[in-house]
C-alpha cells in the first residue's frame, strides 16, 4: 500500500514530459493530454483514499531511496500520507481538473497554449510532492518547484511589462521563504542530528528530549517556518505579492492563488504543528500573525478597484484565520475551511471577467447607495486614514522596498568602483591561500579557521551584491554570482568535518550550469549587440530555444533540483555548526541574492517588451 504513494508523484511528470513531445500547434492533443492525466490521478487516488478508509486510516510512511549519502549525513525521499494529504490532495485534483477544462477553450488560440499547460503540469507535480512530503528534504524539493511555475504563469504574458515586473517581485519573496525553509533544515540538523521525517515528529517525547538541551534552537526552526509559511501564503508583510500575482491569466491565477499554492503555507505549518505545539510563544506569534494579516487584509480588500485585487486580499485574511486556527490546534476546522477557501476563491477568479461587465450594467442601472454603513460609527479621521491606507494597501510594497530591497541595492551600488579585473586579480591568490588552508585546515587554530570563514562568506556577499547592482555589463553579472558560490563553498569547506568531494558535488552543477549560461549570453551578445541589464530586450521571441536552455541554467545555478548543486546547498547548511549564526546569515544572504541576481538578468535578456520593435514605434 505505501508503494502507491509514489505513483501520485509520477503521474503528473508522465503528463508533463508528454506534453512536451506534442506540437504547440495541436491544441486538442495537448488539453487532452493534461485532462487524461488529471483525471488518471483523481481517480487513482480516489479509488485509494476508499481503500485507505476501509483499513482503518493508518499513517503512511514510505522511505524511497537515498539521493545522497555522507558523514553524518543523508539526503534520502520519503514521502507520508495521513489525513492531511488526503484533504489537500482531494482538493488538489479535483480543482486542477476543473481549470484544465476551463483552460481548454480559454487559453485557446494562445500563442502560449502550449507553454501554459505544460507549466500546470509541471505545478501539479511539484505539488503532489510537497503534499506528499515525508521530510522537509523532499519538501523542498516541491517548494522549488511551485516557485518556479508560479513566476513562469505569472509573466506568462513574457511581451509585456508588467507582468514580468510582478513575476520578479513575487519570485524575489519566494526566494525569502525558500531560504527560510533552507534554514529550518539547518538547524534542525544541528538540533537532531540527523534527517528527521515528519513521522518521528509525531513522537512527543523525541521532540521534547532534544528541545529540552535546545529550546533556542527550537524556537528559531519554528520562526523559519513561519517566514517560509508566511512568504508563501501572502501573511504579513508579504501580502503584496499575491495581488500583483494575478497578473497571469485567469486560470493559472484561479489554480495557483486562489486555491493551492497560496495554501502551501497553512500545510507546512499543519505537517510540522507537533514540532512547535509545545511552544507556547510561537503559537502566540502565528495567531498573532494571522489575526493582523485578517485584519489588515479585510480593510484593504474593501477599497479595491480591480476585482482580483478583491479576491486576492479577501483570500489573504481567510488565511490569516486558518493560521489561527492552526496555532490553536483546531486541524479539523482549518482543513474544512481550507477546502471551502479553495473552492470559494477558485469559483470567483474563474468567473471574474463575466462578474465585472455584470458588475458595470448592475451599476449603471440600478445602483442605490446604502443608507447606513459601519464606516458612518467611526471618528471621521479614522475613516478617512484606514481609506486613504487602504487604498496605498498600507503601503507594504514601499516597506519591503525600503527595508529589504533598497538597503541591498545601496550596498550594492556602493561596489561600483569594482570592475571584473579589478575583482578577479586580487582573488585568485587570496583564494589560493584559502585553498591551501582547507587542504591543511587540521594545522589551523579552530578559532583562526572560524575567522577564515566569515571572511570568505563576506567576500562571497560582496561578490553577489555587485552582481545585483549592475546596470549594464550582463556577463559581468553573471561570472559573479558563479564566483559566489565558489567563496561560499570555500567558506564552510574550513569547518572541520567537511568533506573536499562534497565541495566538488555543490559545485559541479554550478559549473556546468555556469559555463553553458555564460556561451548563451556571450551567443545573445554576438547576435544582438546590446544586452545590457538596464532595461528589457525581451529576446526569447527571436530566440527561444537559447531562451530555454538559460532557463535551465539559471535554475541549476541558483539550485534548482535538477542538478547537483540543489543537494549541495542543503550541505553547505549541513556543515555549519549551530553556534555559527553569522556565517549562515551571511550564506543564507548570499543564497537569496543570488536568485535574485539570477532571475533578474534572464527577465531583462529575454523577457518584456521587445527593444527592435520599441524603437521602430519610437
Amino acid at each position: 500500500m505505501n508503494a502507491f504513494l509514489q505513483l501520485f508523484i509520477f503521474l503528473p511528470l508522465v503528463g508533463f514530459f508528454a506534453s512536451l513531445l506534442v506540437k504547440r500547434q495541436n491544441e486538442a492533443r495537448i488539453a487532452q493530454i493534461a485532462i487524461i492525466t488529471f483525471v488518471g490521478h483523481a481517480l487513482a487516488f480516489y479509488l485509494f483514499w476508499l481503500y485507505w478508509a476501509a483499513v482503518g486510516f493508518p499513517k503512511l510512511e514510505l522511505k524511497s531511496f537515498a539521493l545522497f549519502q555522507g558523514q553524518g549525513y543523508e539526503f534520502y525521499l520519503d514521502f507520508f500520507f495521513d489525513r492531511v494529504t488526503a484533504a489537500y490532495v482531494f482538493v488538489g485534483s479535483f480543482l486542477t481538473f476543473m481549470v484544465a477544462v476551463y483552460s481548454r477553450y480559454y487559453m485557446h488560440r494562445e500563442s502560449g497554449y502550449k507553454r501554459f499547460f505544460s507549466t500546470i503540469l509541471f505545478f501539479y507535480a511539484g505539488y503532489n510532492i510537497v503534499v506528499f512530503s515525508g521530510n522537509l528534504e523532499t519538501m523542498f524539493i516541491g517548494w522549488e518547484m511551485l516557485g518556479i511555475t508560479s513566476f513562469l504563469l505569472i509573466a506568462f504574458y513574457r511581451d509585456r511589462y508588467l507582468p514580468v515586473k510582478n513575476a520578479v517581485k513575487v519570485f524575489s519573496i519566494y526566494r525569502i521563504g525558500d531560504v527560510g525553509l533552507l534554514l529550518a533544515i539547518w538547524m534542525n540538523h544541528n538540533l537532531f542530528h540527523q534527517n528527521v521525517t515528519f513521522q518521528m515528529l509525531h513522537d512527543n517525547a523525541y521532540v521534547q528530549e532534544h528541545l529540552q538541551s535546545g529550546t533556542a534552537l527550537g524556537i528559531f526552526i519554528s520562526l523559519m517556518i513561519l517566514v517560509a509559511a508566511a512568504g508563501k501564503s501572502a501573511q504579513l508583510p508579504f501580502s503584496s505579492w499575491l495581488p500583483r500575482a494575478m497578473e497571469g491569466p485567469t486560470p493559472s491565477s484561479a489554480i495557483f492563488y486562489g486555491s493551492l499554492s497560496v495554501h502551501m503555507g497553512v500545510f507546512l505549518l499543519l505537517r510540522t504543528f507537533p514540532f512547535w505545539e509545545d511552544q507556547v510563544s510561537v503559537r502566540l506569534i502565528i495567531a498573532a500573525l494571522g489575526i493582523t494579516t485578517c485584519l489588515v487584509a479585510t480593510i484593504i480588500a474593501r477599497s479595491q478597484a480591480a476585482i482580483k485585487a478583491q479576491i486576492a486580499y479577501a483570500s489573504i485574511a481567510q488565511i490569516g484565520l486558518i493560521f489561527v486556527e492552526v496555532a490553536a490546534g483546531w486541524h479539523t476546522l482549518a482543513l474544512v475551511h481550507f477546502a471551502g477557501n479553495a473552492f470559494l476563491r477558485t469559483y470567483q477568479l474563474l468567473v471574474s471577467p463575466s462578474v465585472v461587465s455584470y458588475l458595470i450594467r448592475e451599476q449603471f442601472y440600478n445602483f442605490v447607495p446604502r443608507s447606513q454603513h459601519l464606516g458612518q460609527s467611526w471618528p471621521k479621521k479614522l475613516e478617512s486614514t484606514l481609506y486613504m491606507l487602504s487604498l496605498k494597501e498600507f503601503n507594504l510594497d514601499s516597506w519591503m522596498y525600503r527595508c529589504l530591497w533598497n538597503p541591498i541595492k545601496m550596498l550594492g551600488h556602493k561596489l561600483d568602483f569594482l570592475s571584473f579585473w579589478r575583482v578577479l586579480i586580487p582573488s585568485i591568490p587570496v583564494y589560493a591561500a584559502g585553498l591551501y588552508v582547507a587542504y591543511h585546515k587540521g594545522s589551523v587554530p579552530a578559532a583562526v579557521a572560524h575567522l577564515l570563514a566569515l571572511v570568505f562568506a563576506f567576500v562571497a556577499l560582496l561578490f553577489v551584491l555587485r552582481s545585483f547592482a549592475e546596470r549594464r555589463r550582463t556577463r559581468m553579472a553573471w561570472l559573479m554570482t558563479l564566483m559566489t558560490h565558489f567563496w561560499i563553498a570555500l567558506a564552510v569547506s574550513l569547518n572541520a568535518e567537511f568533506s573536499f568531494n562534497e565541495t566538488y558535488l555543490y559545485l559541479s552543477g554550478v559549473a556546468i550550469a555556469g559555463l553553458i549560461g555564460f556561451w548563451c549570453l556571450k551567443r545573445m551578445r554576438r547576435l544582438e549587440g546590446n544586452i545590457d541589464l538596464d532595461q528589457f530586450h525581451g529576446q526569447v521571441q527571436d530566440h527561444p530555444q537559447t531562451a530555454f536552455v538559460f532557463l535551465l541554467c539559471c535554475l541549476g545555478v541558483t539550485g534548482f533540483p535538477i542538478s547537483p548543486t540543489f543537494i549541495g546547498e542543503d550541505l553547505m547548511f549541513a556543515h555549519i555548526g549551530g553556534d555559527q549564526v553569522l556565517l549562515a546569515f551571511l550564506v543564507s544572504l548570499s543564497f537569496i541574492v543570488v536568485g535574485l541576481s539570477i532571475i533578474r538578468i534572464y527577465a531583462r535578456v529575454f523577457l518584456g517588451p521587445r527593444v527592435q520593435a520599441a524603437s521602430r514605434c519610437s
